[in-house]
């Protein structure tokens, strides 16, 4: 290829360095995952911190490491006594534990599964199997409620050497070199926008900002560079939201508020990204994921997991009504090609993200989807609602740590 010019030039060289080499730690992630443990012939000892009715064991966190030839679970915890027989039972009759801090201060595990989706408990058992030593940790998403409990959570790990990986299971997926690699090689052409939107289901707006929103911020951040500022509105029945719309929010979320959010982010590399979510306006399908514009076409990715349905449009009118160009299935293979893997959803990508835990470990890397990554998705959450609250532009880092919705006049 030639040097490139024009407005977007720096823009797309930063992209293709990124992605040459996001991309090469991917295919070596998902190798190595689909290998098993070549590399290591240890046995980490698991222990799976769960909660029976207060978000349960998120989606199937306490299934991955029974899968895998290179882990043994030995010890569960579970505050609610039925759901804590079940568990021992499902896991192979393992020790149980009605306090996840006794657990941990008698078995001493290598991983820690912190399972729970309701998030008011992540900070609480993140910082204290950080501090009993635990070499990695696998967080069911989103991180927690606040940055100030982000940070905390940052520095607990830090501190102890631990490393952590989130469950962002589309960020492991095989396609996602095979996008890299389009981006790479200018089959978009020079980049321009990424669109972003939730599911639009009951959740819409603020908690689906939250709950799903999280794995857009996290594909975003990774397609583009940490974000540099963010300028959004938040909207409860066609009016901006006040203090009066602030309620506390489900899934221990925290304060809430808005049936409607529309937000615009600047990043590193120069692009802008939107994420909107308005109530009951989802589409059947889904248009729950993400889409990557340029000046040659489009890519989409829609839904999350192992194999997310992923989408190549090589037109540059992005108007295949008037081009009659056609999209092109996206597969781990290639453009055009047969998908050749089978698609085990989420739960394929939890198995992915801990065999790469596993290597960060022994590697002594960062994982892919890291503390920093998943805190950075968790900013990104926080400064839509530090936008509204100021009704202007912010700049991240943020200053306020804590949830914006708490300050509203």
């Amino acid at each position: 290829m030639g040097t490139e010019s024009g407005p977007h030039a720096a823009t797309n060289q930063v992209m293709k360095r990124r992605q040459f080499v996001a991309g090469g730690a991917a295919l070596l992630a998902a190798g190595s995952a689909l290998r098993g443990s070549e590399r290591s012939t240890a046995k980490y000892r698991v222990a799976v911190i769960g909660h029976t009715g207060r978000g349960n064991y998120g989606h199937g966190l306490d299934r991955v490491c029974q899968e895998l030839p290179e882990t043994q679970v030995v010890a569960v915890a579970d505050a609610e006594p039925s759901g804590l027989a079940s568990a021992v039972s499902r896991m192979g009759d393992v020790k149980g534990f009605a306090d996840y801090r006794d657990m941990l201060a008698e078995i001493k595990p290598d991983l820690v599964m912190v399972a729970p989706r309701w998030l008011d408990q992540h900070h609480d058992m993140v910082v204290a199997a950080a501090e009993a030593g635990a070499k990695g940790i696998y967080l069911e998403k989103p991180m927690c409620r606040n940055l100030t409990e982000a940070d905390e959570m940052v520095a607990a790990c830090e501190k102890s050497g631990t490393k952590l990986a989130i469950a962002f299971q589309t960020r492991y997926s095989q396609k996602l070199p095979v996008v890299e690699k389009l981006i790479a090689d200018g089959a978009l052409g020079d980049l321009l926008e990424i669109r972003a939107r939730g599911k639009e289901d009951s959740r819409g707006g603020g908690e689906d900002l939250w709950v799903l929103g999280t794995h857009m911020f996290n594909l975003i951040h990774h397609f583009a560079g940490p974000p540099q500022w963010c300028s959004a509105s938040v909207y409860q029945d066609g009016h901006p939201v006040t203090a009066a719309d602030v309620r506390e929010g489900p899934e221990g979320i925290g304060p809430l508020a808005g049936d409607a959010v529309h937000a615009m982010f600047r990043l590193e590399s120069g692009l802008t990204a939107c994420f909107d979510s308005t109530r009951d306006a989802g589409g059947s399908p889904t248009r729950f994921g993400l889409q990557i514009f340029g000046t040659k076409g489009i890519v989409q990715m829609f839904n999350t997991g192992h194999i997310p349905d992923t989408y190549f449009l090589p037109d540059s009118s992005w108007s295949p009504g008037r081009s009659g160009v056609a999209w092109l299935p996206v597969t781990s293979a290639g453009v055009g090609e047969p998908e050749p893997l089978p698609n085990t959803g989420l739960h394929g990508g939890n198995i992915l993200a801990v065999r790469d835990l596993i290597a960060s470990i022994e590697a002594d890397r960062q994982p892919l989807t890291s503390i920093y990554a998943a805190r950075t998705a968790t900013e990104m959450i926080a400064a839509v609602f530090e936008s509204h609250r100021l009704a202007r532009r912010v700049e991240l880092p943020l200053t306020n740590r804590e949830n914006p919705l708490t300050m509203l006049g």
